[in-house]
């Protein structure tokens, strides 16, 4: 990408599609929430991690739901909606592509374009 000159045109997210329990049920562990992502491109502002480690991975810890499901504090748009902006979607078009982002505040939950992304 670099060698075609487009990689500050390019933006790339991984994600897991479940995270794990963190306790095991007799054969392994279960599905469950919390899971990471990493976004790489071009213009990205790497080398950072956003949001927060939770403070306790322990039994019981304030985001535990038992068994070790973990509740993520951050939705998952919290790392699309800024791509998604960078890519050109509107602001006015966003509850559109994000359904349920009216549902998260966007100054504690989502990333923002400007803190993601090099202008």
């Amino acid at each position: 990408m670099k060698a075609q000159g487009v990689w500050d045109n390019v933006v790339m997210l991984t994600n897991s599609d479940f995270g794990r329990t963190l306790t095991p049920n007799g054969q392994g562990t279960d599905h469950a929430w919390a899971g990471n992502y990493f976004v790489m491109g071009g213009k990205v502002k790497g080398g950072r991690v956003f949001n927060e480690f939770p403070a306790s991975l322990q039994e019981g810890g304030e985001q535990d739901i038992g068994r070790g499901r973990l509740v993520p504090k951050h939705p998952w748009e919290n790392m699309a909606a800024p791509i998604a902006e960078w890519m050109g979607v509107s602001k006015a078009d966003m509850p559109y592509v994000f359904p349920n982002l009216h549902r998260f505040d966007p100054q504690l939950h989502i990333i923002s374009k400007s803190d993601m992304f090099e202008e």
